[in-house]
């Protein structure tokens, strides 16, 4: 009976001793990230075009479509006539002062005659003196009818600025009516088609860079003396096969506030704990996912 007794209390130990769970070889876990883009609208009017679907990879710089600029080129051709018409009235100095130096060329040529006959005591120094003085009132009519002209044509151009701003704001407006992808990522989310009305700041699409991927994962504080920042990591995701496939990381953000661990923690007791965020940065082949789970191991 002892000895039936012995065998029934080492076989329960041996059941219960394979019942316990496992002990976890990683040092944390969590799920993949990226950092992800909502690409809206820098004008508004009708969509006349949007050339993209959903897991389509775009380049930066890449024009995807256009947004309805019909009246934006009309306001620019109006202000352009109006800067043209504005210069238009600029006077012609040199044709509104040719009189006056034509008048100064002849009253010269009559004082170097009246010079003449002064030199031959043939006339007196007052004609000399008389043409002299009309030279100088004719030299002083040139000078202020050119800066009049020159005043008045500098206005002119002044007047012109505010039309010329105009002219860039509107040309800005046109560029951006180009709906262009600003990053190279692959589509996640198209919010807009072709047709529709779209407005300033309204969302067009959601864009990700999905050549380097982000593990979001907690570790607790016994944890966080043993890592640093750019420190390599191995990152294992399950490789479909009941296996692991083995990635290395770079830790590229530490937390530094602790947290409630996230309810997708288990028990109740993990859930209990404050934690500390990280972000893991790896390169991704393809495999890597946004949402799939992995495993750390520092």
């Amino acid at each position: 009976m002892k000895k039936f007794l012995y065998l029934l209390t080492a076989g329960s130990f041996l059941v219960f001793a394979s019942c316990e769970k496992p002990e976890n070889p990683f040092d944390a876990s969590g799920s993949f990230e990226a950092s992800e883009v909502i690409i809206s609208s820098e004008a508004s009017g009708k969509i006349m075009a949007l050339d993209l679907s959903e897991s389509q990879v775009l380049e930066a710089g890449q024009v995807i479509g256009y947004i309805d600029s019909t009246q934006l080129v009309l306001k620019r051709n109006q202000l352009e006539a109006q800067a043209v018409a504005v210069l238009s009235r600029q006077p012609n100095v040199a044709a509104q002062l040719a009189a006056l130096k034509q008048q100064l060329s002849a009253t010269e040529k009559e004082r170097q005659r009246v010079q003449n006959l002064v030199d031959v005591d043939a006339a007196t120094t007052k004609q000399l003196d008389d043409i002299n003085a009309q030279i100088e009132v004719l030299k002083k009519q040139i000078d202020a009818q050119k800066s009049a002209l020159e005043i008045s044509i500098e206005g002119m151009h002044r007047e012109v600025v505010p039309v010329r701003i105009q002219i860039e704001q509107i040309e800005d407006q046109l560029r951006k009516c180009q709906i262009v992808n600003p990053i190279n990522g692959t589509v996640l989310v198209k919010y807009a088609e072709a047709n529709e009305m779209t407005a300033f700041g309204k969302p067009l699409y959601k864009i990700a860079d999905l050549s380097t991927v982000y593990l979001r994962a907690y570790i607790t504080g016994d944890q966080l003396p043993n890592i640093k920042l750019n420190q390599q990591v191995q990152v294992h995701t399950d490789d479909g096969a009941g296996g692991f496939k083995e990635n290395t990381g770079v830790i590229s953000w530490i937390n530094d506030q602790a947290e409630f661990t996230p309810k997708t923690i288990q028990t109740k007791e993990e859930r209990a704990n404050l934690v500390y965020a990280i972000k893991v940065r790896v390169k991704n082949d393809g495999s890597l996912k946004i949402g799939m789970y992995g495993e750390i191991k520092f």
